[in-house]
């Protein structure tokens, strides 16, 4: 890890008319290139699941250094959540990754992104396909009960490098036990597959090999085992690698890509991806 950095307090932050100034609540480091936090929420702050806004800290100028993240958090929640990789020599991940409980950091006020339901033509199953912290707005959206009055099953797909990168891996395998408000129904309707590619799992593999090997469509996720654009729905967000592959992959399949203004039988966040 980097030299440590001066901790930046709350009060020595000047909010803007785009940006809140927050108060970090909770770090957890799941491992050397990973770590989630949760910070203040203001009252004002309303978002829809599988959204995103804009984080930051103070730069080199003393000008806002800011990034996109998803938030992972339920939209109901009273703090907000968000999950990081590490980057050693990363302009704001550099930094972020070093905050403590009773730092400042900067929220963006207006979270937006076509990571949500309302950009899916209705559907009976919904496929979440993530790689790394593109699970974070999976997060939000298996929390939301409307998810699950939208659809009939929900599969969370994650991949990663390694057995510990499964982050939340405990609360996906337990299908939100501990949540009040949707314990019922994800036990019932929710799947989670993770599958890790460079170490030994049960589940190995990308996901693009997931999706032509059949494994998505094994447990209770039911016929039929193909995907079919007339009842699935998808959401991918992840490297740019597997969001190309596997929305060429569903292009073939005949689905079409969806947005806010003209709703599809996938998303993907084009922020993010370019």
């Amino acid at each position: 890890m980097n030299d440590a950095v001066a901790p930046v307090q709350a009060s020595a932050l000047e909010p803007t008319n785009s940006l809140s100034v927050e108060t970090v609540l909770s770090v957890r480091h799941w491992n050397e290139h990973l770590f989630s936090f949760t910070i203040t929420r203001p009252a004002s702050f309303r978002f829809r699941s599988g959204e995103f806004v804009m984080i930051g800290l103070p730069g080199e100028n003393g000008k806002p250094l800011l990034r996109a993240y998803s938030v992972a958090s339920p939209a109901y929640a009273e703090e907000l959540e968000f999950l990081s990789i590490k980057v050693p020599d990363g302009p704001l991940t550099s930094k972020l990754q070093q905050i403590q409980v009773g730092d400042g950091i900067y929220l963006g006020r207006k979270p937006t992104g076509t990571l949500v339901a309302d950009a899916l033509i209705p559907g009976r199953r919904l496929f979440l396909l993530s790689t790394g912290t593109g699970l974070a707005p999976w997060l939000s959206i298996i929390r939301d009960p409307d998810t699950y009055d939208r659809f009939e099953q929900i599969v969370v797909v994650h991949s990663v490098r390694r057995v510990s990168d499964l982050a939340y891996r405990e609360t996906l395998e337990s299908l939100l036990a501990d949540d009040p408000l949707v314990d019922e129904q994800a036990k019932a309707q929710l799947s989670y597959i993770p599958t890790v590619t460079r170490e030994p799992f049960h589940t190995s593999g990308r996901i693009e090999k997931l999706m032509t090997d059949g494994i998505l469509f094994q447990g209770k996720i039911g016929d039929p085992a193909r995907f079919d654009p007339e009842h699935d729905r998808m959401m991918l967000c992840g490297s740019m690698a597997m969001i190309k592959e596997t929305a060429a992959m569903l292009d073939g399949f005949g689905f079409t890509e969806g947005s806010n203004a003209k709703p599809g039988e996938y998303v993907i966040e084009r922020a993010f991806v370019g």
